[in-house]
């Protein structure tokens, strides 16, 4: 059995991720985070350290999906 936590956002930040999510794989707000952190954390163990090129990268993707302001 998996432990779990909560991650907490903002309200309307999670009302654009349920519109961005719709016709997709993912079926919650949940599901979506949990695919960026394991993709965030993959990638900073693969590399041994994640550069603040590679954050900013990651940072601008999801700036431009609206995850970011």
């Amino acid at each position: 059995m998996t432990d779990y936590t909560t991650v907490s956002i903002p309200k309307d930040l999670a009302a654009r991720v349920e519109e961005t999510i719709e016709g997709t794989s993912f079926q919650s707000t949940s599901d979506l985070t949990r695919f960026l952190l394991r993709s965030i954390v993959i990638q900073h163990q693969k590399s041994g350290q994640l550069t603040e090129a590679e954050f900013e990268e990651i940072a601008e993707q999801l700036r431009g999906l609206g995850y970011l302001d």
